[in-house]
């Protein structure tokens, strides 16, 4: 890798401003290699230095990708203008500029959000042509019924017309009011117009897998983790859909019988 100066590889990877790396370096809080560097335009090699502000050793990696368990009440938007922002979840010290939200989850929402800087990857994921699986967990109004699976896996229309690609949709096992739903499309509050469709209404809805990136168990809700290369690897792959739900039912319900 060709060397680049010390300036253009922090503020690539931080969301400090040149200006500031430059006062930040005069004020020696910026370390090359265990040694205080004060002059900013010095030629680093990424792979090789280690770089440090502020206490704080700076990640070689040009993209991060962070998985965030949402709260309800967050916007997947760059912006706070309609409400507080799922990117100030991420710890300041862990930020980076050009970080935004890689699809959407409603507002009102839980679950699991890709946060990141690699807008290729963003791209891969919402295409229509790779139909990324995920799966969701919801709370509805009324218990469960059978004929849902069917109905959701023949593509079903909902009330303006359009129709959804087949969706897989199960029960969980220990509430009746509980059902995990796989979705390979994204239409605008599509899980609550399917419900909607067969007579039923969604009070609270979770999505706890984006492909066959799980939500860990250990993540709380307003948490976020950064993923590492082999965790971003699985946002492409398709879970099995039976053996998560079998697998993982108890804790997901448990989370959603008491909301």
């Amino acid at each position: 890798m060709p060397l680049i100066r010390l300036d253009k590889y922090i503020s690539e990877r931080t969301e400090y401003t040149r200006s500031q790396i430059k006062q930040l370096a005069a004020r020696g809080q910026i370390l090359l290699n265990g040694c205080i560097e004060k002059k900013t335009y010095t030629k680093i090699d990424p792979e090789q230095d280690v770089i440090s502000v502020s206490g704080r050793e700076i990640s070689s990696r040009r993209f991060r990708y962070f998985l965030v368990n949402k709260p309800a009440g967050y916007i997947c938007s760059t912006s706070s203008s309609d409400g507080k922002s799922v990117l100030e979840l991420i710890p300041p010290e862990m930020r980076k500029k050009g970080l935004f939200p890689a699809g959407r989850l409603d507002k009102d929402s839980l679950g699991a959000v890709l946060i990141t800087d690699d807008g290729e990857l963003a791209h891969r994921m919402l295409s229509p042509k790779s139909h990324i699986s995920k799966i969701y967990i919801v709370k509805l109004d009324r218990p469960f019924q059978n004929k849902y699976i069917d109905i959701f896996n023949n593509g079903i229309k909902l009330s303006n017309g359009e129709t959804c690609l087949p969706a897989r949709v199960m029960s969980a096992k220990n509430c009746d009011k509980l059902a995990f739903i796989e979705l390979s499309e994204g239409k605008y509050h599509q899980i609550k117009r399917m419900f909607a469709a067969v007579g039923n209404h969604v009070d609270v809805l979770m999505r706890i897998s984006l492909g066959n990136l799980i939500l860990p168990e250990t993540l709380g809700i307003g948490e976020c983790m950064e993923l590492l290369h082999k965790d971003v690897e699985n946002l492409l792959e398709r879970p099995d859909f039976d053996l998560f739900c079998q697998s993982l039912s108890p804790f997901f319900s448990a989370i959603l019988i008491n909301k």
